[in-house]
């Protein structure tokens, strides 16, 4: 079973309640039409960025959202990962780990030279995760990057 999938408009139904998950797990005030109005071109092909399903297509357990950049410093494209989300039930079984490396290879076989994302200084179960997937923290222990 492949375990991530670039998600499409066809794929709104089952991204969407993941999204709502996750921002009420983190106490994100969005109510449904801002989310599907921030998700939709994402799921249109924006060159903005894009978003994986984890997990099997028909039932996903999670989502990773990347947007797109250009760093000069850093020589070229760049990724953020906005939000990335697992559901608690199925947490600590390797499955957003693998989704997040197979998203790191075919980022860099797309040409972007890394991957980084923000988190809070309290979070030391997504600094841990973050380690485990091969990113370094910053400069300011809150942007945690991935070269590719």
């Amino acid at each position: 079973m492949k375990s991530v999938h670039l998600a499409s408009e066809d794929d709104a139904d089952r991204v969407l309640p993941l999204v709502a998950a996750f921002h009420a797990e983190r106490g994100l005030d969005s109510d449904g039409d801002a989310r599907l109005e921030a998700v939709a071109p994402l799921l249109a092909g924006s060159q903005l960025g894009a978003i994986w399903l984890i997990g099997p297509r028909r039932a996903p357990v999670g989502y990773i959202a990347v947007t797109f950049g250009w760093s000069i410093s850093r020589g070229g494209m760049t990724g953020t990962i906005d939000e990335i989300y697992v559901r608690p039930a199925v947490r600590r079984r390797g499955m957003g780990s693998e989704a997040l490396d197979s998203i790191c290879r075919a980022m860099r076989e797309a040409g972007l030279v890394s991957l980084s994302f923000d988190s809070g200084a309290d979070e030391d179960r997504l600094h841990a995760f973050a380690r485990r997937a091969r990113f370094a923290p910053g400069t300011d222990r809150l942007t945690l990057r991935r070269a590719l």
